[in-house]
């Protein structure tokens, strides 16, 4: 008699264990967080944070800067005109010097050397001007080898997980479809992270030399417009 209720007990608890197990299994699986999946990119991931930091700074750094420099009042050159006209070049300098930006500095220059020979004052604007454009244009590579390394970073790392997956498997000989694809799963992040931060970088690359595009088109405007005001008066 006690040997059947000994039996009866083993197995409820088996039943009470397979339904356990069935209910696991059958209860939805646990969200992961974005910083949980990131995680299991591999060490490689640290290095792509650190290029997406970069590449971040680096772009409101530039673009802060691109802003301020490219930055103008529609009626600077019309005031400019309107001083050189009237013969009072102190106050077109004033007001150049007062404007800092590319557009301002180069037309200041152009300012000092009135009364030289067009040529010259020609060669001293375009001297500035290149030299605005340079600093316009510093650090602005950086963004544009982020957006070539960045993917490799993410390649190397599945590469390394792919080793590290198959060596796994090699040592515990479980080749369980499970294992497998969770394996390869969580080597592609590093990939996918490589490519996203690639993105990024040279999205805002293309972004930013537009918008130095722009400025550079508003000094040579504004040049050629100083060149004209000059030789208006001998027309």
């Amino acid at each position: 008699m006690n040997l059947f209720f000994l039996q009866v007990l083993i197995d409820s608890a088996k039943i009470k264990d397979s339904l356990a197990r069935v209910a696991a299994a059958a209860a939805p699986p646990q969200k992961e967080n974005l910083f949980d999946i990131l995680t299991k990119g591999g060490v490689l991931m640290i290095p792509l944070a650190l290029l997406l930091v970069i590449a971040i700074f680096v772009f409101f750094e530039r673009y802060m800067a691109i802003k301020k420099a490219s930055r103008l009042d529609d009626n600077f050159m019309s005031i400019i005109r309107d001083n050189i006209v009237s013969g009072n070049l102190s106050a077109a300098r004033s007001m150049a010097k007062n404007t800092p930006t590319a557009v301002g500095r180069t037309i200041d220059k152009g300012l000092q050397r009135v009364g030289k020979e067009i040529a010259a004052i020609e060669r001293s604007m375009e001297n500035v001007a290149k030299l605005e454009l340079y600093k316009m244009e510093k650090n602005v590579s950086i963004l544009s080898v982020i957006g070539t390394i960045a993917p490799l970073f993410g390649f190397l790392g599945t590469i390394i997980g792919m080793f590290q997956l198959f060596y796994a498997l090699a040592s515990t000989n479980d080749y369980s479809l499970s294992v497998i694809t969770g394996g390869i799963y969580v080597k592609m992040i590093s990939s996918a992270s490589g490519l996203i931060i690639g993105i990024i970088a040279y999205v805002g690359y293309r972004y930013l030399n537009s918008q130095i595009d722009k400025a550079t088109h508003k000094m040579e405007l504004a040049a050629n417009d100083f060149i004209d005001i000059l030789q208006e008066p001998t027309r």
